[in-house]
């Protein structure tokens, strides 16, 4: 949205600058892009007198010229044709930048003869494209500045220019008008309001106005007059200039009128050319399929539904977006007939986007323009037309009626605290409102017809802080909830999984996030796949069920990578599987998953198959991170995607289970698609105790300084029977002394005979009140031997 300071000045009474106008558009929420001062330019050109010019002695087209400044007299070289003594010129002096030619004046010589600077024309000073001579000026003394000169005889010159961009719901602003409104809200001066009466008509309008009744949701207000004699041409100066300041092309008085409308008021207008309407207008939906050549000469195709304009002929205007070329104004147009109508902006946008057109027109009705000003603007624009063209009007022709936008909103005014954090006194805020349109009534604040984004009582508080100014708010810090020290962002379990990750990380293994939902013949694989868990609506067949194991998710990703030459992987992931479809029918895990070998192949042989107890140590470590007890207990009975006789579940109790880990059984490999060997681990962190103590500070180190006593036991068993049940056996015969039960050695076949093994342990014993001596230590030997025997049915080794 551009316009000039001059052209704001009209609607707003202020002695205030630019940069002060900016600055307070920028502030205000209408973002200043640009501002083009041509005085900027030229503020250092002055003015200069020619005494006396004479023939350059070698040049037939050059003159040398001795030209007052107020320097003293300054000896120019000039070619131009008017060039002469007794005229008021522009000079530019060595050392000035001529933005014309883009070069800095020194002094130089031409053909021989010393020139000190140069006599400007418009174009050398960007002023017009004129260029055929130096500028003459009628009037001014030698020394005063151009700028000030320009500024009193044709300030359009100098003129500045502003160009502010407009977000989607302030089309209010896209109004000359509108933007004073804001800046005199601000106190950057007085709103000038503009009185008119309604123009009488002189006879009845010879074109009526029809709208169909499927069209009044799209257009439920059109207006319109016939002015007859009026005499096209071009515009005065005053109104050619402020379009071309913002970068419109005058075309004659008549288009030129509508164009001014739409910029100082946010109202497209249009005319048609009586002489080439046959019949009446009527305002309908097209059929599809009918052709318009409108005014920027391209020849569009109708789609069925696009309101249309149309008289006996067909279509003669795309409604509220552009007119057409056959009833378009020329000079020798005698009758016209005034449009000024209301237009639904989604219509007009949907229509805008779908035949591809940009007009000034669309761009604002799809913002959304005035409905209470159709009828003003269509007397505004005849009475200028009149004052421009002549012409004698009709009486006005109306169908529809305006659209009730009425709406009122309370005015809270403890809300500017609570929603802004400014200190706003009541009286401040009814005053902005009342400046800004509003009508308020008590605590009612009615909201004006132009301003459809205000929608709520919120949008009444950034009114009241966006006038008042947001560079105002204080900041301050957030109060506290609660007293002292707050307490931690993460609940325990959010810190358990994010250390779990960690750990997991730096075992070596890679996470992925992988979908919730996996296929049903998966979920059936790991226990799950009824109807609780299946989705309504899958995005794919592959993706029905809730996953019931994380463990289906990374044999996924596991198949994929080796179908693409990885083979050896090590994946985690940590995130929720289900049981059920109902809320609390899930729970958090933690898997992993060891697919191939250690490492990759090298000359020392150091890399092997991954084996089940690569997953315990690993499932063991990030037990260990999150907090779990070290003395557990592992037992079978896994479930059937585990290899029966290779894995363990990490247990508390034969209920109380954390994880399991192992190798995964062949079925579930086979079916998955994943090339052995391959072992994982599970974890459930909800079921891993919290410590008693929920304090940053450790225990104290408890250590004994006794001496620790080892002794080795060597037992014979059924070769079925597992090492653990023999190591948890030892380390219940007397959990006060022992300290740790370990195997070294395991020993099968010889002299035991078929079915049995030999499986020896250490034991270590550390006393914590006095020194052990040999009978205690035969007292606490003798219980071992009595409790793995009875656990295990072993002897003790001879």
């Amino acid at each position: 949205m551009k316009f000039t300071l001059s052209w704001l000045k009209d609607h707003l009474d202020t002695d205030a600058s630019v940069a002060e106008i900016t600055e307070a558009l920028t502030d205000l929420g209408l973002e200043v892009e640009e501002v083009s001062n041509p005085a900027d330019r030229l503020k250092d050109f002055t003015l200069g007198y020619v005494k006396h010019a004479e023939k350059h002695p070698d040049a037939d087209k050059l003159r040398v010229c001795k030209v007052d400044t107020d320097e003293g007299e300054m000896q120019i070289v000039c070619g131009a044709p008017n060039a002469r003594e007794g005229i008021t010129v522009v000079v530019c002096k060595p050392g000035m930048y001529v933005p014309g030619l883009d070069i800095t004046i020194g002094v130089g010589k031409i053909r021989g003869v010393e020139s000190f600077g140069m006599m400007a024309s418009e174009r050398e000073l960007e002023l017009s494209d004129e260029h055929d001579g130096i500028i003459e000026l009628p009037s001014g003394a030698v020394g005063d500045r151009f700028i000030d000169w320009l500024a009193e005889n044709d300030p359009a010159k100098v003129d500045p220019v502003i160009e502010i961009a407009i977000t989607p719901n302030r089309p209010d602003a896209l109004g000359i008008f509108g933007i004073a409104r804001d800046l005199a809200a601000r106190g950057i001066g007085t709103l000038k309001t503009h009185d008119y009466e309604a123009v009488p008509g002189d006879f009845e309008s010879p074109v009526k106005v029809t709208i169909d009744e499927d069209t009044l949701d799209g257009c439920p207000l059109f207006t319109g007059r016939v002015i007859k004699g009026v005499k096209n041409g071009p515009s005065p100066q005053w109104l050619q200039d402020r379009l071309t300041a913002i970068g419109l092309r005058p075309i004659s008085a008549l288009v030129d009128i509508t164009n001014f409308f739409t910029f100082d008021q946010n109202r497209p207008l249009h005319v048609f050319d009586v002489a080439k309407v046959q019949g009446d207008l009527r305002v309908h939906r097209a059929k599809g399929g009918e052709t318009l050549l409108a005014l920027d000469e391209k020849e569009y195709t109708l789609g069925a539904g696009q309101m249309v304009i149309s008289d006996e002929n067909g279509p003669e205007s795309i409604a509220g977006i552009m007119g057409g070329e056959e009833t378009g104004c020329t000079d020798e147009t005698v009758d016209v007939f005034l449009e000024s109508a209301f237009w639904d902006h989604v219509q007009i946008a949907t229509t805008g986007r779908a035949l591809k057109i940009n007009s000034d027109a669309r761009y604002r009705f799809e913002r959304g323009v005035d409905p209470e000003f159709t009828l003003e603007g269509l007397h505004r624009a005849t009475q200028m037309i009149l004052d421009l063209c002549g012409g004698e009007p009709s009486e006005v022709v109306i169908a529809g009626d305006v659209p009730d936008h009425s709406r009122a909103y309370k005015l809270d005014p403890e809300r500017v605290q609570s929603l802004v954090g400014m200190d706003i006194p009541e009286s401040d805020q009814r005053q902005t409102l009342t400046r800004l349109g509003f009508r308020l009534e008590g605590n009612l604040a009615h909201v004006p017809s132009w301003r459809p984004d205000v929608q709520g009582e919120a949008d009444l508080v950034e009114e009241v802080a966006r006038i008042a100014s947001l560079t105002k708010l204080q900041g301050k810090p957030l109060a506290r909830l609660t007293p002292g020290i707050p307490k931690p962002v993460m609940t325990p379990q959010q810190r358990r999984q994010q250390m779990a990750r960690r750990t997991a990380a730096s075992l070596g293994y890679n996470e992925i996030v992988s979908y919730t939902f996996i296929d049903k013949a998966s979920a059936t694989l790991f226990g799950g796949g009824s109807d609780a868990t299946m989705l309504a609506n899958p995005i794919s067949s592959e993706m029905s069920h809730m996953r019931p194991d994380l463990l289906a998710g990374l044999m996924q990703a596991a198949a994929r990578n080796q179908a693409r030459g990885f083979m050896d992987l090590a994946l985690f992931e940590a995130g929720p599987v289900f049981h059920g479809g109902e809320p609390g029918e899930q729970r958090e895990q933690i898997s992993g998953l060891l697919v191939g070998r250690t490492g990759p192949k090298d000359v020392h042989g150091a890399a092997r198959p991954v084996d089940t107890f690569d997953a315990k140590a690993d499932v063991e470590a990030v037990l260990a991170a999150i907090g779990a007890p070290a003395k557990v207990q592992v037992l079978r009975g896994g479930d059937a995607w585990w290899h029966p006789g290779r894995h363990g579940k990490i247990c508390l109790g034969p209920k109380k289970v954390l994880g399991v880990f192992g190798e995964l059984h062949p079925k579930a490999l086979s079916e998955m698609g994943v090339k052995g060997p391959a072992v994982a681990f599970t974890i459930w962190p909800d079921e891993v105790p919290l410590p008693r103590k929920s304090g940053a500070t450790r225990a104290a180190l408890d250590i004994s300084d006794l001496q620790a006593v080892e002794r080795d036991f060597a037992f014979v068993v059924d070769e079925s029977v597992e090492a653990l049940t023999l190591v948890n056996a030892a380390a219940g015969a007397d959990k006060a002394l022992i300290e740790d039960v370990r195997v070294f050695d395991e020993f099968i076949g010889g002299s035991l005979g078929e079915g049995k093994k030999s499986l020896a342990i250490t034991v270590r014993l550390q006393p914590t009140d006095k020194t052990l001596k040999e009978k205690d230590i035969e007292a606490v030997s003798e219980k071992i031997i009595a409790k793995v025997s009875k656990a295990t049915g072993g002897i003790l080794r001879g």
